[in-house]
């Protein structure tokens, strides 16, 4: 008999193995592995699986810079729209990152720039990307 991790509680969330998972597949969205992600959603996983943090896939795939891994949770239903738990939105994360072409598949998404604190709209003026301030329809 092993001493195995007992989770703190019986919820999933508290298991040993499902925290295990969820960094996972965290990682895979961090790093840009659109098929495997796609394939964990597939089976299950939440499409709107958020961290410690509030950060969704989504948010750690866009804010990454991963537009194939964005175009792959959104076709599954993941929000555009979905804050952190510091307010703010995957499409102004990646303005802020200066991640373009994932600002660019967003918006086609129905991304709102100006949700979020900052919004998009605010990250856009702030480093004077007047082109994304165009697409926002802002200018």
């Amino acid at each position: 008999m092993t001493d195995a991790p007992k989770p703190e509680s019986a919820e999933p969330a508290h298991d040993p193995e499902v925290l295990e998972l969820a960094q996972k597949v965290f990682d895979l969205a961090r790093h840009g592995d659109t098929d495997t992600l796609a394939a964990y959603v597939t089976a299950g996983v939440p499409v709107n699986l958020t961290n410690d943090k509030g950060d969704s896939l989504l948010m750690l795939a866009a804010y990454h810079g991963h537009p194939e891994t964005v175009r792959a949770l959104l076709a599954h239903g993941a929000d555009p729209n979905r804050t952190n738990d510091r307010g703010q939105s995957p499409i102004a994360g990646a303005v802020f990152k200066g991640e373009e072409e994932v600002v660019r598949v967003l918006v086609e998404a129905g991304a709102d720039p100006r949700a979020g604190t900052p919004s998009a709209v605010e990250t856009a003026r702030m480093f004077e990307k007047r082109h994304l301030l165009d697409l926002f329809g802002e200018r």
